[in-house]
């Protein structure tokens, strides 16, 4: 049965399709072909029965007509199965759509992913080889004006980051990705808020709760909100309303760098 863990991935690229090409070209530099549109395609990748194929998910770019397939598969332990199973996923959504395809694995474990990249022996000198996006890969989104304009991505790299060393990093990281939420529809901000908190380590969350002291004018803005987080997000809210002058100088979350 899939994890919470699982779906939460999954979810992000299917609420932004065009976070999987990102990453391909941004993280792992694949040169995509030209492309106008990347939409998300029925994952059922069954051809012959009674065997099931199904993925994680497929997103598929488009130039008026399909150019590239992209199997999107969220990985959190080694499964020998998947090793028989990813091939055909590839080679069923190519017959299919008529385009090239690829596999891009996303794991939030360093040890999965380097297993997920070993090239898979398919007989008579033939192999393939999956995309594989570990956390160490993951873009790391400390400026806030990208997290915005990219929320996905943002919590993909708080959810990779957070728990790093540098607690003044991983902090600019969850603090990005947080703000970015807090402007999304109430859903997606309170799913995308808890999602980064839950995946803070301890010194990131408690540099965070500090950061974000208690404030008078919580109230207020916190009156209407049901999130299981409510005094953070409040707490957030006030600070970054603040003034430049009384949120920045030597904190960590004010870094622009990317």
């Amino acid at each position: 049965m899939p994890s919470q863990l699982h779906e939460a991935l999954l979810l992000l690229f299917r609420n932004r399709p065009h976070l999987a090409p990102e990453l391909l070209r941004d993280a792992l530099h694949l040169e995509l072909p030209a492309y106008t549109e990347a939409r998300i395609e029925s994952a059922d990748l069954t051809d012959v029965q009674p065997a099931e194929y199904r993925a994680d998910l497929v997103v598929l770019l488009y130039d008026r007509k399909p150019v590239l397939g992209i199997v999107v598969e969220a990985q959190r332990a080694p499964d020998d199965h998947k090793r028989f199973a990813w091939p055909v996923y590839a080679v069923g959504l190519r017959a299919r759509m008529r385009c090239p395809v690829c596999l891009l694995v996303v794991s939030p474990h360093e040890a999965v992913a380097r297993w997920a990249s070993k090239p898979i022996v398919l007989g008579g000198g033939n192999l393939f080889t999956p995309m594989v996006l570990g956390p160490s890969g993951v873009p790391e989104v400390t400026d806030q004006v990208r997290a915005v304009a990219d929320p996905e991505l943002a919590v993909l790299s708080a959810m990779a980051h957070v728990k790093d060393e540098d607690a003044g990093k991983a902090l600019r990281i969850a603090v990005a990705a947080m703000a970015a939420s807090l402007g999304l529809d109430a859903e997606r901000s309170t799913l995308y808020f808890d999602l980064v908190f839950a995946s803070l380590g301890e010194a990131a969350r408690k540099s965070f709760q500090a950061w974000t002291v208690p404030s008078t004018n919580i109230r207020a803005i916190s009156q209407n909100d049901t999130s299981p987080r409510v005094g953070l997000r409040a707490r957030l809210k006030v600070k970054l309303r603040a003034k430049p002058r009384e949120r920045c100088g030597a904190e960590p979350p004010c870094s622009s760098s990317s």
